[in-house]
């Protein structure tokens, strides 16, 4: 009998969108009225089954209409979709969805989610072609090798050059190919090959967990919560770099007590196998020149212009879309890549990410069930029931671990967020809190649980060291517990301030 093996997340999301179509069945449709702030004219749009008026746009108006939300955060561009307006559902005649609407729900997803899907083909473009043209590689290994004698650096510099590299484009996937590269190196350093593993996924699992500017992440979340990504950056940057610390610091610890007696190492017991199957290992190094390094730069610009462009000249997506296309143009011209090879490596790191934008478009196609079915804003009245009253650092508390649990099935950071956001972050409202701590609550809650997710990348990392998933909860657990009050002191610590 074969093993039965826990289904991908695109099976998940298009289980999820069955029972979404048959609880349009169910569930009685029904409608908030919305807000919507007009830029050009300065002014409130208030629409209703009934009616559509135009209001002042102050915060008097915000104040009648029951929302607790500051007036700048409309003038300023933070919020930009229409909003519910609390107190105003109504129901509405029912409008359930078919087994036609539930096949046709993954394409209409993913037209609607067009602008953010082709970003991420382009990311994974542009990922193609740096991994072609050796540069990854290249700085990993001068790093490596400039830092012989200091190997307690190494641990530092790779875990935060990863972590970086986690909170800006999500690394995440990719990092799978620096271990063959690294453990070598941490073995004849006399560190076990658990602290390998430890530098590279505990440094892409806290970098996407303190996502700052990721577009799988934190950008496409602020974006169904209908928020600026750029809100609540700073307090995202901080807590990144004091998780960052903790996460370096705990490593260290475990390094050194290993270095120091070897049989303290948690997988001792496989030290023998480890270095026959990585000891003998000869990477043939990769001179980081100055070619590479330019295009280390290139690449590096790409973020730098992509975070300028959004805050301050109003780009979105079509303009990042072409950042990251110009990027990859510039840098296969730079490795003096072939036009054909250019397109074939371009094409194959889009097609790496495909799943992801696949599960950005199934999950998106959810909500359009939701929203034809007219049940999104029955289902979000009743949790608004739920939470009114509630306290406030127990309701973003709680949501860290509701996010958490869902991440299990939904493994997916671009998914859980076009999935969740549109229903949870209008809840903060209700609260009194601002919706990027909703955000922030998707982030650590889905970061936290990644850390020891089976359904994540851990296990794909763990067969790469041979290393058991046991032995890998023994190692990261008070790691996570460490972590989990941490984020749980500031987020309470945040929706006071």
């Amino acid at each position: 009998m074969k093993k039965l093996k826990f289904p991908t997340a695109q099976t998940i999301l298009l289980i999820i969108a069955a029972l979404v179509a048959g609880l349009t069945w169910l569930v009685p449709s029904g409608k908030f009225d919305t807000l919507t702030y007009n830029t050009s004219e300065n002014t409130f749009t208030k629409t209703s089954l009934e009616e559509t008026t135009t209001l002042p746009a102050s915060q008097e108006t915000l104040d009648a209409l029951q929302i607790k939300i500051p007036l700048e955060k409309f003038t300023n561009g933070d919020i930009w979709k229409p909003i519910g307006i609390p107190n105003t559902y109504k129901e509405v005649e029912a409008s359930p969805q078919g087994l036609a609407a539930f096949i046709q729900s993954p394409i209409k997803g993913i037209i609607e989610a067009s602008d953010i899907i082709f970003l991420v083909l382009f990311i994974g473009g542009l990922i193609g072609v740096m991994n072609f043209t050796g540069a990854f590689d290249a700085g990993i290994n001068w790093l490596a090798h400039a830092l012989k004698g200091k190997e307690f650096l190494l641990i530092i510099i790779v875990t935060m050059l990863i972590a970086i590299g986690g909170t800006t484009f999500g690394l995440a996937e990719e990092t799978i190919a620096f271990y063959p590269i690294l453990i070598p190196i941490f073995l004849a350093a006399n560190y076990d090959a658990m602290v390998a593993l430890a530098s590279i996924y505990i440094g892409s699992s806290i970098g996407t967990m303190c996502s700052t500017v990721n577009p799988f992440s934190v950008i496409i979340a602020s974006d169904a919560a209908g928020i600026n990504w750029t809100t609540g950056l700073t307090a995202r940057f901080i807590i990144l770099v004091i998780g960052t610390l903790i996460c370096i610091l705990y490593i260290i610890r475990y390094a050194q007590r290993v270095k120091k007696d070897p049989s303290k190492s948690i997988i001792f017991n496989q030290k023998e196998s480890i270095e026959n199957m990585f000891g003998n290992t000869t990477n043939a190094t990769v001179v980081l020149s100055a070619r590479l390094r330019l295009i280390l730069f290139v690449f590096a610009m790409c973020f730098v212009v992509m975070i300028y462009g959004v805050s301050s000249e109003g780009w979105w997506f079509l303009e990042m879309t072409v950042v990251f296309l110009v990027g990859s143009i510039i840098i296969g011209l730079l490795g003096k890549i072939k036009e054909s090879t250019f397109v074939d490596v371009f094409v194959k790191g889009a097609s790496d990410l495909l799943g992801v934008a696949l599960i950005i478009g199934i999950a998106r196609g959810i909500t359009v069930l939701m929203d034809d079915g007219q049940i999104s804003d029955t289902m979000l009245y009743y949790a608004s029931t739920a939470t009114n009253g509630m306290n406030k650092g127990l309701f973003v508390n709680a949501l860290l671990y509701i996010f958490g649990g869902l991440s299990f099935f939904i493994p997916s950071s671009s998914g859980m967020a076009v999935l969740t956001m549109p229903i949870i972050s209008p809840l903060a409202d209700g609260v009194g809190i601002g919706r990027d701590l909703v955000v922030n609550a998707y982030q650590y809650g889905m970061g936290l649980f990644a850390f020891i997710n089976p359904t994540g990348l851990i296990l794909a990392s763990l067969a790469i060291v041979k290393v058991g998933y046991d032995k890998w909860l023994k190692f990261v657990t008070p790691l996570v517990i460490i972590l989990t009050i941490f984020i749980m002191i500031a987020l309470t610590i945040a929706v006071y301030i």
